[in-house]
């Protein structure tokens, strides 16, 4: 994609240079990336260059700027398309590379086989969907491999049952959502992953998903196109779920928790109330706020390929963490594999571990269960 190309499709000649996209931008002075200039320098001198690699690769897709911006425009997608010609030229992070090559040889980008995909099952009595289950759950990458986040998956196996969802997986057949993919600008892996994707979904006739990634609910609900399915959050199945009243709880957690809202899942979505009425169902849980929250969320740092490579300075999840003990929470919830593991470690190098906790929802839920 050339320059004029760009102007075009991103509207940069709309821009009227406010500088709003900069200022809400959570890693601008961390990273020095000044997305106002970059677009301005493109629209103006009809090239495209590459600029330091810890601006390129700072953004996290948080979408921020596209929700602020006065003219509607998008400049983290913009930012993706600069991201996808530094890919085609070679100018990726050795990391990044491997995740990328990882995806496209085991369908994760954690560098695990295929057929461990699975291990997060051992001792559940998880069917395969093709066995008469009407719901597809969509584990995703990280849920699958990361011996944390399993957790979530466990948990909201133990969720479903209890509300006697009939839900079946893709085993070993299923495939990375290509989010991350996406949001490093390899776009033509990207596109292959939606036609692999496409086809298996097809091939069973999945007609409704629930994903526990906002990341995968996101590229399949925005990015997939026309699509023969309906796919939703797991915050948003199980606020339904308690609302047709299925869930028999059997003890109060007495807890004080504050709720992290996931980018993807609200600034980039709108899926504000759900999350937070799961929580408020929960016998014996006292919900708080960040001041920061909803759709001024500050963002974990974890999307748009961050989780694996890092800019130097201060981790925004420190800053949450701080926030969260200053607010008195005991535990941090949130509904996002890549939030959960950011934040956990945020409570590690902040040296919280003794006063704060981070959970996603549907572990909290299944506590009281």
């Amino acid at each position: 994609m050339n320059a004029q190309e760009l102007v075009q499709k991103h509207k940069l000649l709309e821009c009227i240079q406010c500088g709003t996209c900069t200022g809400s931008c959570p890693v601008s002075r961390k990273a020095g990336l000044n997305i106002r200039r970059y677009m301005r320098e493109v629209a103006i001198t009809g090239k495209v260059v590459l600029h330091p690699s810890n601006e390129l690769w700072s953004c996290t897709t948080c979408a921020t700027c596209e929700v602020r911006c006065p003219k509607e425009l998008s400049p983290y997608d913009f930012l993706i398309d600069i991201r996808s010609i530094a890919v085609e030229e070679g100018n990726i992070a050795t990391t990044l590379r491997d995740a990328l090559e990882s995806v496209f040889k085991n369908g994760n980008p954690w560098g695990r086989i295929r057929s461990k995909r699975t291990e997060w099952m051992e001792g559940l009595n998880v069917k395969h969907f093709s066995k008469g289950a009407e719901l597809l759950y969509f584990v995703g990458c990280t849920p699958a491999y990361d011996p944390r986040v399993q957790e979530v998956a466990k948990s909201l196996v133990k969720c479903f049952e209890n509300a006697g969802v009939n839900f079946g997986v893709l085993g070993e057949e299923e495939n990375c959502c290509g989010s991350e993919v996406y949001g490093v600008g390899e776009k033509g892996l990207f596109e292959f992953l939606v036609e692999e994707n496409k086809n298996l979904f097809n091939k069973y006739n999945v007609t409704r998903m629930v994903t526990s990634c906002p990341h995968s609910f996101n590229t399949f609900k925005n990015r997939y196109g026309e699509t023969s399915f309906e796919v939703m959050h797991h915050s948003q199945l199980l606020a339904n779920l308690i609302d047709e009243n299925k869930f028999s709880f059997a003890k109060e957690l007495n807890k004080t928790v504050i709720y992290h809202d996931p980018c993807y899942l609200g600034k980039q979505n709108g899926v504000y109330d759900e999350p937070r009425k799961v929580l408020e169902s929960i016998p014996g849980v006292k919900l708080l706020e960040f001041d920061r929250s909803r759709e001024r969320s500050l963002c974990c740092e974890g999307g748009g390929g961050r989780m694996w490579i890092d800019i130097p300075g201060e981790r925004l999840a420190e800053i949450r963490v701080k926030d969260a003990a200053e607010a008195g929470a005991e535990i941090i919830a949130t509904a996002c594999p890549f939030c959960l593991l950011t934040l956990e470690d945020a409570v590690k190098t902040t040296g919280l571990e003794e006063k704060i906790h981070v959970k996603d929802i549907a572990e909290i839920l299944a506590q009281a269960l």
